[in-house]
């Protein structure tokens, strides 16, 4: 195996949830990626590289992952997901997802470990504020989701 194979790589980015549906649920899903294997090889490709597959919210396109062992239950079983990964090395492809985890959902353990328990192993994992921050209306990164950059969080009884 080169050390470097990604340097001759052939790379073609999937997000699974608008590829292929099998089920007919009107979401992509890893049986259909699996069915255009063969499609994806013939263009040459030797890498899918999957775009969030995890379970999350989706209030950030999945990248607020709520659960980073497992696989979002649209896109298929953990099984399904194994399959894709025999499959696609059966035809020479190397399968990479895009792995994020500078950042989680509101709604992931380490998060709900971390607003309820100052001490928590977590806490400094996230940002917190006692006094509500200078420039809690800038730098907005889910317009429609979110009215300020900052929100007071309850639990945590901090920004």
């Amino acid at each position: 195996m080169p050390e470097r194979w990604f340097r001759q790589a052939v790379i073609y980015c999937v997000d699974v949830d608008t590829y292929q549906d099998s089920d007919g649920d009107g979401i992509g899903d890893f049986p259909g990626l699996i069915d255009r294997l063969d499609h994806i090889a013939r263009l040459g490709v030797t890498c899918i590289w999957l775009n969030p597959i995890h379970p999350s919210p989706d209030r950030d396109d999945g990248y607020d992952i709520t659960d980073f062992y497992a696989v979002h239950p649209a896109l298929g079983s953990l099984g399904d997901f194994v399959e894709l990964i025999h499959q696609a090395d059966n035809r020479g492809i190397r399968v990479i997802i895009d792995l994020v985890v500078n950042h989680t959902s509101d709604q992931h353990p380490w998060f709900q470990s971390a607003r309820r328990d100052a001490a928590s192993p977590y806490r400094d994992w996230y940002i917190w504020s006692k006094e509500e921050p200078s420039d809690v209306r800038q730098g907005m990164v889910f317009p429609g989701y979110q009215d300020t950059t900052w929100s007071f969080d309850e639990a945590a009884g901090a920004w």
